[in-house]
């Protein structure tokens, strides 16, 4: 019999053995499913702790990264995250890891991202393909040629000391042509950055200050250089860890630094060796998904708390839209580029999870102090009976409150049909 805490596993399992008494791959189904992937993504306990500190640390450690993006209607999405593990939070906390810590680092994984200083030594095969990687895309892909002006910068920054990339090129003409329209110094800069010849120092509001790596990450942490087949291990390794369950592309795609031909490979190795275990996985719809798993993956499965939380966009269990669909029946997506005309929802809606429940996605912003929430769409079969209207409504007050917003306004019809 499985140990995995909820009468629907063992039921499910007890059919499937009538059907198969010969059946070895175990089965999660989707309501215990849920339930591993939001512990291990902090969205099962009340959000609850200082929310600073050594307890912020390891809430971004457990998570292993938080996504760093700068769109701004309401909060950034890394402050999002955070707060919703932790309603004490303030983003005033991240920036004294940084900074005055040293507990945390920035750099990339599928995108930019702020990372516990710990992990610093295994960004080192990161280092090393962004550099060769981006050589070839950037210098294709970006006007003029960066690499020309790489050796320039990087003696600005070691003789004068940190710098922003608009510190850099200023005799060279500034873009026009969007987010990616950079000049060669900033380039040249974003690069010394992705190949981890300097590091971000601090944030000057949201615009990276960058120095030395060695004058940045603490000597202990430049020293080791873990070879390609540790950081290997230590990626998948860390990747199962905080998926609960993942297939081999999942493991590959969590930080983005291993190849999915090398994660296929490490587990292949792992399951031959019986550190992992292949399991079947219930998604919404009910089909199954074969993924890998650790042996004791479903010893100890704890329902999540009722409380209603308000999501980032960004949020770490919803960055992969498909997993999101398959687990949740949750079809998300942004709409920022959509033409205004042809959105189904707001610019950019947050989305809302009650318990192990996705329940709807809300549209709301800070506008002169006070945050204004235009619409609020419940998934289908999700009723917005009186309890459940109050718990938003709770959310939306502490969410104004973490938002330095005075007062929610509420739109007349808020509360939209399906």
């Amino acid at each position: 019999m499985l140990a995995c805490g909820t009468s629907d596993c063992v039921s499910l399992r007890a059919q499937n053995e009538l059907k198969d008494p010969y059946m070895t791959i175990p089965l999660l189904p989707n309501a215990a499913a849920r339930h591993v992937f939001l512990n291990r993504h902090g969205l099962a306990a009340r959000p609850s702790g200082a929310g600073k500190g050594g307890d912020l640390a390891n809430v971004i450690d457990d998570l292993g990264f938080v996504q760093l993006d700068s769109v701004n209607t309401f909060a950034r999405a890394h402050d999002m995250i955070l707060w919703s593990r932790r309603q004490q939070y303030r983003p005033a906390a991240l920036q004294n890891l940084l900074q005055s810590d040293r507990a945390v680092f920035e750099h990339w994984t599928h995108d930019a991202a702020t990372i516990p200083i710990q992990s610093f030594p295994y960004w080192r095969l990161r280092f090393q393909r962004d550099g060769d990687r981006l050589v070839k895309q950037w210098r294709n892909g970006r006007r003029d040629d960066f690499t020309a002006k790489t050796e320039q910068v990087l003696r600005r920054v070691a003789d004068h000391g940190p710098c922003t990339s608009g510190q850099v090129g200023k005799d060279e003409s500034r873009g026009s042509g969007g987010w990616w329209d950079w000049h060669p110094s900033k380039t040249a800069l974003e690069y010394l950055w992705r190949s981890g010849q300097v590091s971000v120092l601090r944030r000057d509001g949201f615009t990276k200050v960058y120095d030395l790596t060695e004058r940045v990450i603490p000597q202990s942490l430049r020293d080791p250089r873990p070879d390609v087949h540790d950081t290997i291990e230590w990626c998948c390794v860390g990747a199962l860890n905080r998926l609960g369950f993942a297939t081999a592309g999942e493991l590959a795609h969590f930080w983005d630094t291993v190849t999915p031909a090398e994660a296929k490979q490490w587990c292949t190795e792992a399951l031959a060796q019986g550190r992992i275990i292949e399991i079947d996985v219930e998604g919404a719809d009910g089909k199954l998904r074969r993924s890998f798993a650790w042996p004791d993956v479903m010893d100890t499965i704890s329902a999540p708390t009722q409380r209603v939380r308000i999501l980032s966009p960004f949020d770490p269990a919803l960055r992969d839209r498909q997993r999101a669909e398959r687990l949740f029946g949750f079809h998300y997506r942004i709409e920022i580029f959509v033409p205004a005309p042809q959105r189904k929802y707001g610019y950019y809606v947050f989305p809302v999870i009650e318990g192990d429940r996705m329940v709807g996605r809300i549209d709301m912003r800070r506008e002169n102090g006070r945050l204004s929430v235009t619409a609020f769409w419940p998934e289908r079969g999700v009723a917005m009976g009186g309890g459940r209207v109050a718990a938003l409504r709770a959310e939306l007050a502490r969410a104004a409150r973490f938002g330095g917003c005075e007062d929610v306004d509420f739109a007349a019809d808020w509360i939209r049909e399906h």
